[in-house]
């Protein structure tokens, strides 16, 4: 007789492990399933950046707050090293010194401090000389993903008693069973977090404009120590705090102009620090149902040269990678309810790292009420 569980989650991507902490939070038994032998996806393939800052306001900005303090306290009990702290929104043109000015003026800008010209080079030493400001944010965190996702998996199983079955395909979820590639698995409850895999659930996927996004991303290194994360002029047309601000359209005209190639690929600049003295570097985005899986290198080029516009040099590439996720143009999440005890959930924004543990409390919620302790 095969077992029984509360709750089964299928996916072991950061959002599916955010679910099973959630459910065993309430002293419910879970079972997480996954395809593959280890987190392979847009969990591990990305900065490990948990963002804040420049996060459109609403359910997006209050999920990514909770989610950090969730990560803090999840890394001090799971062994995950809190990378840096903060991020560094470096402004190069008039244009976004004007927008972030704009923007520390706005709610969401609570505990952020711009930081002028003439202070730079004591507060930010590892900035270029072509940065005009900054925008100084402490909120934001940052994990090592190809880390942090084990690690938080082998805690889920340790601390939780959460059974995983890795390598393991489901072929069919009509709770109370899930039919896999190990057979029957029962489960009162089933929570499918697949990301940009739409063949399990395609009655959920089935929405108007959901697409895939394809992305490329760097390591570049040795470098010198970076403390924080970085973000440039064209990350602030990109992030929806800063990009919906009426002040935003200067730099979107003046960008439009000055690199419509960064523009039409999609290419902004988030720059992370790595504890073996690598950067992260990145991204580009592509849209498309199926995304091709070569990358180029004039794409790449186009990245690293925003790095060397904000960091005024350009180390050696020493990893390339590509990650895709699912997207959807009008809404950072999408959640769907095919039955009374069957949930799907997937990020299409791109802001797993950042919104998944609060997206999680809101699933049980969801499932099973609200918790009486619920911070």
């Amino acid at each position: 007789m095969p077992a029984r569980f509360d709750v089964a989650v299928v996916g072991a991507g950061i959002l599916g492990l955010a679910h099973a902490l959630a459910a065993a939070k309430r002293g419910l038994s879970v079972v997480v399933i996954d395809r593959d032998a280890q987190a392979n996806g847009a969990s591990v393939r990305n900065f490990g950046f948990v963002t804040i800052t420049g996060q459109e306001g609403g359910a997006t900005f209050a999920r990514a707050r909770r989610s950090r303090d969730v990560w803090l306290d999840v890394a001090d009990k799971a062994g995950i090293a809190i990378g840096h702290r903060g991020v560094a929104v470096a402004a190069q043109r008039p244009e976004a010194v004007d927008l972030l000015e704009a923007f520390a003026a706005t709610p969401l800008a609570e505990g952020c401090e711009l930081v002028p010209r003439a202070r730079l080079a004591e507060r930010f030493p590892a900035l270029g000389p072509g940065v005009a400001a900054v925008l100084w944010s402490p909120h934001e965190i940052r994990v090592e993903p190809r880390l942090a996702l084990p690690r938080l998996a082998a805690w889920l199983e340790r601390a939780h008693a959460v059974t995983f079955l890795r390598s393991t395909t489901v072929h069919a979820v009509e709770p109370p069973r899930l039919d896999t590639s190990r057979g029957p698995v029962l489960a009162e409850t089933a929570i499918l977090c697949p990301g940009d895999d739409f063949s399990l659930a395609p009655g959920s996927f089935a929405v108007p404009g959901l697409t895939r996004c394809k992305l490329q991303m760097l390591r570049v290194g040795p470098c010198p120590p970076l403390p924080h994360a970085v973000l440039s002029d064209l990350s602030l047309v990109r992030y929806g705090g800063f990009a919906d601000l009426p002040a935003a359209a200067p730099l979107k005209a003046r960008l439009a102009a000055e690199q419509p190639r960064h523009l039409e690929e999609g290419v902004h600049l988030v720059v992370a620090g790595s504890a073996d003295g690598t950067r992260v570097v990145g991204d580009s985005h592509r849209y498309a149902p199926t995304p091709d899986p070569f990358a180029e290198e004039g794409v790449d080029a186009l990245i690293l040269d925003e790095y060397a516009a904000v960091f005024g040099d350009r180390p050696p590439v020493v990893a390339r990678w590509i990650g895709t996720y699912a997207s959807l143009p009008d809404r950072p999440v999408l959640v769907d309810a095919p039955a009374r005890n069957l949930r799907v959930v997937t990020v299409t924004s791109g802001t797993g790292m950042s919104t998944a543990f609060a997206l999680a409390e809101e699933t049980l919620a969801d499932l099973f009420g609200a918790r009486a302790d619920a911070a």
